[in-house]
């Protein structure tokens, strides 16, 4: 019986020192960037989803990370700091935007090199910007154009947005009316 606690023992120790590395690399690199590099920064209109620690790519490449974000009180648009590696020079016409990673995750910045000769400083601005957009405001408008479109269907063909339409009402077993 005692050969066995000392197995037992001995495994939940292992088990315990295995959850405390785990814990304690985690603790050492929480809110850490992987990329260092030099610091750019970009006001937008919205930047909904957008967190400190997304990230920022170029060509779909991940090159740096948001380092902070604020809401300038002059101006109200909200101010993002971000890094980009020190091997990525951009122009000065470069354009940043709030995109989606996909319907269900996150948003990151992504960027897009403008043609001028002309570099962006370490600690300069991008300035065209283009916001995040929303998932509820394109549901919102694409519900109201189809309904607007039923609605100019059911005008078009006389049912004056009857339920059912017309269907049946011409006596032939309820064969529908030829759209016109």
């Amino acid at each position: 019986m005692a050969r066995r606690s000392i197995t037992e023992v001995t495994a939940g120790a292992a088990v315990l020192v295995v959850a405390a590395g785990f814990l304690a690399y985690a603790v050492a690199n929480t809110g850490r960037s992987e990329h260092g590099g030099y610091t750019l920064h970009a006001a937008f209109d919205r930047i909904d989803g957008l967190d400190v620690g997304s990230n920022v790519r170029l060509a779909g490449v991940t090159v740096g990370s948001v380092t902070s974000m604020r809401v300038d009180p002059k101006t109200y648009l909200a101010d993002v700091s971000f890094t980009v590696a020190d091997a990525i020079r951009l122009p000065k016409d470069t354009s940043a935007s709030v995109n989606s990673e996909s319907l269900l995750g996150g948003k990151y910045l992504g960027l897009v090199p403008g043609g001028d000769t002309e570099m962006i400083p370490p600690g300069g601005e991008i300035t065209v910007t283009q916001p995040s957009v929303s998932l509820e405001d394109l549901l919102g408008k694409f519900i109201f154009n189809v309904t607007d479109l039923v609605n100019a269907i059911k005008t078009q063909n006389g049912t004056g947005g009857s339920p059912g339409g017309n269907a049946g009402s011409q006596g032939g077993g309820g064969a529908l009316a030829p759209l016109k």
